[in-house]
């Protein structure tokens, strides 16, 4: 899914369900490292340019949340993937997600089960999907 390439200074963007409890406790939970620089959050369900790009790539959110980095987009446990190797290890939280998310074998068999767990929780909140 590589992309056109990026500067350095370019914020590191993060596409998550606002409606989504565990999502938006995750952004505002974990702390990427300060090498990151910039961290933009992008709430899925509103009207952000770069949500344009995700849709280009034809990748469903409703499946999993995605992140731009240095001109690439990752998703899903890629995604989580990527900002557990750029996250900090200050927290129980942080050291947690970055020790499961970081082992891509493990990350990829954990997320399908986050992804059922959201669809659930959507559900008994009476939420729509973000594609219904």
């Amino acid at each position: 899914m590589c992309a056109e390439t990026t500067t350095r200074t370019e914020a590191l963007t993060v596409i998550y369900d606002g409606e989504c409890p565990f999502c938006s406790n995750y952004v505002r939970l974990y702390r990427l490292r300060q090498l990151v620089g910039r961290v933009q959050l992008v709430d899925a369900r509103g009207n952000d340019p770069v949500l344009e790009r995700v849709r280009d790539a034809r990748l469903d959110l409703d499946e999993g949340m995605a992140v731009i980095w240095q001109g690439r987009l990752y998703h899903g446990a890629e995604a989580l993937h990527v900002l557990a190797l750029l996250g900090s290890t200050d927290g129980v939280f942080n050291r947690v997600n970055r020790w499961l998310f970081s082992r891509p074998r493990l990350g990829r068999r954990l997320y399908p089960w986050m992804v059922a767990g959201r669809r659930l929780t959507l559900r008994l909140l009476g939420r729509k999907l973000i594609n219904d």
